[in-house]
């Protein structure tokens, strides 16, 4: 199903709209747009500007998600993944990179650098209780499903 989300430029040569690469796709990529290159030093996160303000409709979020080759081979991801884009919100759409690598990464304009993802919201009620039902899990986290072993994830 498409849902349209209508899109503000900053500037009308530079700022790129997001683009869905193959047809299968669940995320369009999204592109810098900077004035200058900005480096982002090992364990450095940065705020990269894509020029690109959002009218997304009521009853739906636009998801920042990493891109996956941009952080096997660079070590580049989202930081707050994955970061919310909420309807009401207006202001320029911003990526918040980080680099996990050795080296120093360089984001140029015009670099894709996150994917976006349309998704609905569900709201709750949220109904304070004395008690909540049990389960066959129970209180049991951090790893107690299987696949953790001390000291490996």
């Amino acid at each position: 199903m498409n849902r349209n989300v209508k899109i503000k430029v900053l500037a009308k040569e530079g700022a790129a709209l997001p683009v869905y690469k193959t047809a299968g796709a669940a995320g369009a990529d999204v592109c810098a747009f900077l004035e200058a290159d900005v480096v982002i030093g090992p364990n450095e996160r940065h705020l990269i500007p894509t020029g690109l303000f959002f009218d997304i409709p009521a009853g739906y979020e636009v998801q920042v998600r990493p891109r996956s080759g941009l952080a096997l081979k660079n070590g580049i991801t989202v930081f707050n993944t994955p970061g919310t884009i909420d309807s009401d919100y207006r202001g320029e759409v911003k990526v918040l990179l980080v680099n996990f690598s050795a080296d120093p990464y360089t984001v140029c304009s015009g670099d894709r650098i996150a994917q976006l993802v349309v998704a609905p919201v569900t709201r709750a009620s949220w109904e304070r209780a004395d008690a909540i039902s049990e389960s066959e899990r129970g209180e049991a986290g951090w790893g107690s499903t299987g696949g953790f072993t001390a000291g490996r994830p």
